[in-house]
């Protein structure tokens, strides 16, 4: 087992660890049904209770049936008051979407899927790692107050009969300082859809499926955030985390899929829930994008009004109402582009004499 686990697999100048068979099948197990079980049980036990009555009674008469009466007391207290109570353990309910890991005497011994009532082997213990002893750092996850881990409560509330929930759950870490492609600090969250599809590698592959999770899902938003600006600044549309919020989100995941898949799990969505600039450069990057506005708006209403200027020239060209030299044209274009590229409204002067 330790040589198959310690083997190494090179692909691509990456290690590659490969697992033992323990954690790459799961086991499912075809349990008995625990009803059929939790009826004959307690009929053995009531029987075994009434044996042990009759023993007793013959025991008591000191009749030359005593050797009997002791076998039957003997017989009546181990099953009535040993044997049934241990086999009561081995009654389990499980719920839609829930498993339990069983291992028995260090080894495992299957998974428990299937919704109902049923009956294993009484001496099998279930086993959660994500709720036995929690971290510190898992303890941080859930207190935060800017952190809702639903997956960790989620997992908190299975920890009385320690089983593994299978339904899609959300994981909302803190919400970390990056920096992007340009080397600017952002302050980027993200939240994670997963589920756990193999119980065996997220029980015996890793210490802690969730914080494992939780702790891969930071260094891959790490590794795709430097691969893109915060937003795109030439005009070619370059891409960015903030215009291709689609892609950026596909590869995370996909980034992400790849890190835990170790751990049995799969990312259903992982998507970008806050993305703003550090406080450090917030008011700088803002008096950016402001300049950049302005000048696009200064930009437009000089080509608006160089065409409107055009179009009046034609127009009293056309119609001869006026004859003008290249002096007052050049005059009246200066005049108008004032007058339509004006921060404020133009106060006319009126000429009550000649044109000249």
């Amino acid at each position: 087992m330790s040589e198959q686990f310690n083997k190494v697999n090179k692909t691509n100048g990456i290690n590659q660890v490969k697992l033992g068979p323990s954690c790459e099948e799961e086991i499912l197990l075809k349990a008995k049904n625990g009803m059929t079980m939790l009826l004959l049980n307690t009929l053995f036990v009531l029987a075994g209770i009434a044996v042990f009555v009759l023993g007793t009674i013959a025991v008591s008469t000191e009749r030359p049936s005593i050797p009997l009466g002791v076998v039957m007391i003997i017989a009546g207290t181990l099953y009535s008051f040993i044997i049934g109570p241990i086999l009561y353990i081995g009654l389990k309910v499980i719920k839609p979407n829930e498993a339990l890991v069983l291992t028995l005497f260090g080894k495992y011994y299957g998974t428990l899927k299937s919704d109902g009532f049923f009956f294993v082997n009484p001496f099998v213990s279930a086993i959660n790692p994500a709720i036995v002893a929690p971290s510190e750092s898992q303890v941080s996850i859930v207190k935060s107050p800017d952190t809702v881990n639903t997956a960790m409560k989620s997992s908190t509330a299975l920890g009385a009969g320690k089983k593994i929930s299978l339904k899609a759950m959300t994981l909302s870490n803190d919400k970390q300082k990056i920096n992007d492609q340009m080397g600017n600090p952002i302050i980027i969250g993200i939240v994670v859809i997963w589920r756990v599809v193999n119980t065996a590698k997220a029980v015996f592959c890793v210490d802690n499926y969730i914080e494992f999770l939780s702790i891969q899902c930071d260094s891959a938003l790490r590794n795709i955030v430097r691969l893109y600006p915060y937003d795109s600044t030439g005009p070619d549309n370059e891409k960015s985390l903030r215009g291709s919020s689609q892609e950026v989100a596909s590869k995370l995941k996909d980034e992400i899929q790849s890190k835990v898949d170790i751990a049995g799990l799969e990312i259903i969505e992982a998507r970008i829930t806050h993305l703003s600039y550090a406080q450090e450069i917030a008011a700088s990057m803002l008096q950016r994008q402001q300049a950049s506005a302005i000048i696009d708006a200064r930009q437009m209403i000089v080509d608006g009004a160089v065409s409107i200027v055009e179009m009046a020239l034609n127009k009293l060209n056309e119609n001869d109402v006026v004859h003008l030299d290249e002096e007052r044209k050049a005059a009246m274009v200066s005049n108008l582009l004032v007058v339509l590229c004006g921060n404020k409204d133009a106060q006319p002067i009126v000429n009550s004499g000649s044109l000249y």
